[in-house]
């Protein structure tokens, strides 16, 4: 594939930059879409958690990518914007943050970014809008573990500097998606990068939830976990990791 044209369209305000962008998927539009906002008055995360941060204290923006996979592959796309944003503020100020399977980077226990994924399917195959923020000077509402960049590293980065070099990022990863070699390199680069690896968790889904202990992602981003001895993949739930302390009570 060649080069993505992005195209950022800027809002003082908006409801929510994953609803603009969905809302245009619907007129066919090429991969490279950009809203970007300086407050959104109707932000969600996962579980359509509402998330409001002040007015350009976050990143906070969604991209449209039409990668060529199946259903089973989608959530690479997630790890190809977490593992850009990474790398983004490693570069723009040395924060290093790692990610947690599925949708956010944390810093120790506390989440500095959340990611958002939805899929539409289209007559030309999947479209995936991604929505991020990114905490840069917010810390999140009374009583989240949540953390910000400034309070990290006491730098104030500007949203739309960390949004164009997350977008050089994205680029440099996204040939990736469309071969099993790049494929297999996603995933080590991804399985490096998150803390979930290794840790006791519990993956909640509708039916009820299992826990056991990460041991990593398979060639789809699919989270491993073993469960009583048995390695079984998660492609959806919500996973929760489990204090040691909350484990050693069991």
């Amino acid at each position: 594939m060649g080069p993505i044209v992005w195209r950022v369209e800027h809002f003082d305000e908006i409801d929510s930059t994953n609803t603009y962008v969905v809302k245009q998927v619907r007129d066919d539009v090429a991969e490279g879409l950009v809203a970007l906002a300086d407050f959104q008055s109707s932000g969600h995360g996962r579980l359509d958690r509402a998330w409001v941060s002040p007015p350009r204290a976050s990143l906070l923006c969604s991209m449209l990518l039409r990668p060529n996979l199946d259903a089973t592959q989608l959530q690479l796309v997630v790890a190809v914007v977490g593992l850009a944003t990474r790398t983004a503020l490693e570069r723009l100020c040395g924060l290093r943050p790692q990610l947690k399977w599925p949708n956010d980077l944390v810093v120790g226990e506390k989440k500095l970014a959340g990611l958002l994924a939805e899929v539409l399917e289209t007559t030309s195959g999947f479209a995936v809008v991604v929505g991020l923020g990114v905490n840069l000077t917010y810390e999140g509402p009374e009583g989240v573990a949540a953390t910000s960049v400034r309070r990290e590293v006491g730098v104030t980065i500007v949203p739309r500097a960390l949004l164009d070099i997350v977008l050089e990022e994205i680029e440099a990863r996204r040939s990736q998606l469309d071969s099993k070699e790049g494929r297999v390199a996603l995933r080590d680069e991804y399985s490096r990068a998150l803390a979930t690896i290794g840790q006791h968790v519990r993956v909640e889904q509708l039916g009820g939830s299992l826990s056991g202990v990460a041991r990593g992602v398979d060639d789809a981003g699919q989270l491993l976990v073993e469960v009583d001895g048995v390695l079984r993949a998660f492609g959806i739930g919500y996973v929760v990791h489990v204090r040691s302390s909350d484990v050693s009570q069991r």
